[in-house]
């Protein structure tokens, strides 16, 4: 999320305005002199005057938007506004520039606050060392210090593993801290991401109402508004972006709304046994699935969309429907390596291994280096391995066929930790292999790796 260029525009605005002062109604030319004075308030008095002596004032309308503009009234700035333009298009220019960089100063400072949200150091830049103090206690050590250039007194807060540079007594640097640290910073400066997202959303809502054709800004208030875990209300600027721009954030995002808000209801029916809730989850799996069909028509190759998809199938209990779906996916588009992948994986969950294989395997041949599909070769194995042992089990007879599987399975798994050594799910599935083969020593070591990772 990027600010964008603001073009500075006020200044000459400013200098229309006085370049023809002497040419308005008394009052427009005394208005005109209140604004140059920057008294909005004086200003507004006589352009309510203006209008009420000449109701067909498209100056005095002007004016009176370019007022409410500098008092921050946006609804009152837009209505007056779009009644000069419905007057006359005289000023049609000047109101478009205004709009503009009014929009512009909302959508600044929109993404300035979703930035402060997500940074919680970055709250303290501007402030002084009483408001630092009072949000992080006194600090263990204050310092003489250099910080790009300048002299500065450094404020050391060991605790936080923060340094805070403060020149002629305002916050102008900092050290970073580390991520494990967010969460406590956040406690202790008592304003948590929740107030800056706030402003960050309301900012963005009212950049919309300004220029409602503006992507970007819609795409960034869905943002804000999932990262604040405001899901219901990211629903519409997502649907937004979708329906103007045919957005695949759109789709992927919106649908996975859809798909969360199912599994919730989903659970709770299992709980409640309530029919009502039944009907309330089906209901959502079959929005979730509308808006990722929708997104698979329109981005057949996003891995994203096209999991959420499969997901929401299975939720759904239409697996066989998904199936069929991603078996024409494979069948129209056969160098699709995500078709080939979650068609495998609709395989497994059917457990239907050798086809599974199959699937896994020609997505490998696409992208000898994927990882979701290399894995989950070793996972079928795996699986097919555990199913003849339980069956072995349970029949009470003894023999080694399932270790053909888990035999199978290593060099997949192998392979992919080659590729990946940081996911703590696969090398406690590979574990699991070593110690289902008596290879003690290297089961030990691979759940060990799979702890240090957690």
């Amino acid at each position: 999320m990027k600010p964008t260029k603001l073009v500075i525009i006020s200044i000459l605005l400013t200098a229309f305005l006085f370049s023809n002062i002497a040419l308005g109604s008394p009052y427009t030319t005394a208005a005109k002199m209140a604004i140059q004075l920057k008294d909005y308030k004086k200003a507004l008095e006589l352009l309510k005057k203006e209008i009420a002596n000449d109701p067909e004032s498209n100056e005095g309308y002007y004016l009176m938007g370019f007022v409410y503009g500098k008092l921050n009234k946006i609804d009152e700035m837009l209505d007056a506004y779009n009644k000069s333009l419905a007057i006359d298009d005289e000023y049609e220019k000047e109101i478009t520039a205004d709009k503009f960089n009014t929009w512009a100063i909302f959508f600044n400072k929109g993404v300035k606050y979703f930035q402060k949200g997500n940074k919680p150091n970055e709250r303290l830049m501007g402030e002084n060392s009483s408001t630092v103090i009072n949000w992080l206690g006194q600090p263990d050590k204050i310092v003489e210090s250099r910080y790009e250039n300048i002299s500065t007194k450094m404020y050391i807060y060991n605790n936080f593993n923060l340094n805070i540079y403060f020149d002629k007594d305002k916050a102008v640097g900092y050290t970073q801290i580390s991520d494990a640290q967010k969460t406590s910073m956040d406690s202790s400066l008592g304003l948590g991401t929740t107030y800056y997202y706030e402003i960050s959303t309301e900012s963005f809502k009212t950049a919309v109402k300004i220029e409602p054709d503006s992507i970007d800004t819609h795409r960034n208030l869905a943002f804000v508004l999932l990262n604040a875990q405001r899901y219901d209300e990211a629903i519409e600027p997502l649907q937004t972006i979708i329906d103007k721009r045919n957005s695949k954030d759109g789709y992927r995002f919106l649908g996975n709304i859809y798909y969360n808000k199912a599994k919730t209801l989903q659970s709770k029916f299992i709980s409640t046994k309530n029919s009502e809730d039944s009907v309330a989850y089906i209901k959502m799996y079959d929005k979730a699935i509308e808006i990722l069909e929708a997104g698979k028509k329109a981005f057949p190759s996003d891995s994203n969309i096209l999991l959420a998809l499969s997901n929401s199938y299975i939720g759904a209990n239409k697996t066989d429907v998904a199936i069929n779906a991603f078996k024409e996916g494979v069948e129209r588009q056969p160098e699709n390596k995500y078709y080939h992948y979650n068609y495998g994986v609709l395989l497994l969950g059917s457990k239907k291994y050798v086809e599974a294989i199959e699937q896994f395997k020609a997505a490998e041949k696409i992208d000898a280096n994927y990882e979701n599909a290399i894995y989950n070769l070793g996972v079928v194995y795996v699986q097919w391995g555990d199913e003849i042992r339980k069956s072995e089990q349970d029949q009470e007879v003894q023999t080694d066929k399932f270790k053909a599987k888990y035999e199978a399975a290593l060099p997949y798994l192998e392979k992919v930790i080659q590729l990946n050594d940081k996911e703590a799910a696969i090398w406690e599935t590979l574990g699991k292999v070593y110690a289902r083969l008596g290879k003690t020593n290297d089961a030990e070591n691979a759940f060990n790796k799979s702890d240090s990772l957690r």
